[in-house]
């Protein structure tokens, strides 16, 4: 699965994909190992899971942002992401998560989307505030985001 934004483009992560771009010096986290190793035994994982961040104009990876499961019971899912140091603060990680959202939304049986970062880390609650979550509450110095499908509409 392929999103396109402005100056982005976000690829659900494949062995293929990663192996593309872990080639032009990205190196991952234990976090995409494990997705690939789920998505080998649960091919309908694809698109619930990681999703690498693509620099469009200079064809780089520059993070990965993604879904932690596909949705639970409740038809909620949790969103993460991350940014390579180089590109934060350029608004790539709020291009990429609305992109997230809206797909995520689109899919049959999403209402609900959650985050969490710390307390004391702005640059997250800046991109969350910004794609239209609220706080949800705090808890053990984490703040808990969320936002509802019928909020967006």
């Amino acid at each position: 699965m392929i999103l396109h934004t402005e100056r982005l483009t976000l690829l659900s992560c494949t062995p293929k994909a990663l192996e593309t771009y872990a080639a032009s010096g990205y190196s991952y986290g234990p976090h995409i190992e494990s997705f690939l190793e789920d998505l080998a035994i649960d091919p309908e994982l694809h698109g619930w899971g990681v999703w690498l961040v693509i620099h469009t104009e200079e064809n780089r990876m520059i993070g990965d942002m993604g879904f932690k499961d596909r949705p639970n019971t409740e038809k909620e899912v949790e969103v993460g992401y991350g940014i390579f140091p180089d590109y934060q603060n350029r608004g790539y990680a709020t291009e990429g998560l609305k992109a997230l959202i809206k797909w995520a939304f689109q899919i049959k049986g999403v209402h609900v989307i959650k985050a969490d970062c710390q307390t004391d880390n702005l640059p997250p609650k800046r991109v969350l505030a910004k794609v239209g979550m609220q706080l949800s509450y705090q808890q053990n110095r984490l703040d808990y985001w969320i936002l509802k499908k019928d909020s967006c509409q």
